[in-house]
């Protein structure tokens, strides 16, 4: 296990980057798997590494960089992707109360999962995670206008595959129906 000084450093620095890593632990788990479990994990897996990490200033790229592994490593393992989903939107309906409202959101959680990773991981960290378009760049190492047209082209390419489905919701209520459930 970890020796006390070094658990001591890593409490120091992770401690002001536990809401943000809460949030963003919120949008990746959304119906995979539970949320402290996921962020329990992260910080158990980063604990562990913890004297390997360099740049102890990037520690919440790094941390979010083991949330996303988490995340696929728990899909590979479901048996079933059918089972998957309707798990997905019993908790949507569960928590919503309305059933319409769960299945537009199940949709829009399933077409977020359709962009390409860097497009899909820019939008949960600002719509859903609260994050600004700096932080967004300096965690994904890119620009801001590399942020705003990532942003961008995953709200047009939403548009387009949300257009055929005949709801009238935009796609920011629908974010916004999302960003309160997982808020």
């Amino acid at each position: 296990m970890v020796n006390s000084p070094a658990k001591s450093a890593f409490l120091s620095w992770y401690h002001p980057y536990h809401e943000r890593l809460v949030r963003y632990c919120s949008s990746r788990a959304f119906g995979v798997m539970d949320t402290e479990d996921l962020v329990q994990e992260a910080v158990l897996a980063t604990l562990a590494n913890w004297e390997k990490i360099k740049d102890k200033s990037k520690l919440l790229s790094y941390m979010f960089g083991v949330v996303n592994n988490l995340v696929r490593n728990h899909r590979r393992r479901l048996p079933f992707k059918g089972q998957w989903d309707e798990l997905r939107l019993e908790a949507l309906e569960s928590k919503l109360g309305d059933a319409d409202t769960a299945l537009d959101v199940d949709i829009l959680l399933k077409t977020v999962e359709q962009l390409p990773n860097n497009q899909a991981e820019a939008l949960r960290l600002f719509e859903w995670s609260g994050f600004s378009i700096k932080e967004i760049a300096a965690l994904q190492q890119v620009s801001e206008g590399a942020v705003k047209t990532r942003l961008s082209r995953a709200r047009s390419s939403l548009r387009e595959m949300l257009a055929e489905d005949g709801r009238r919701l935009s796609i920011g209520e629908r974010l916004q129906i999302y960003a309160s459930i997982l808020l």
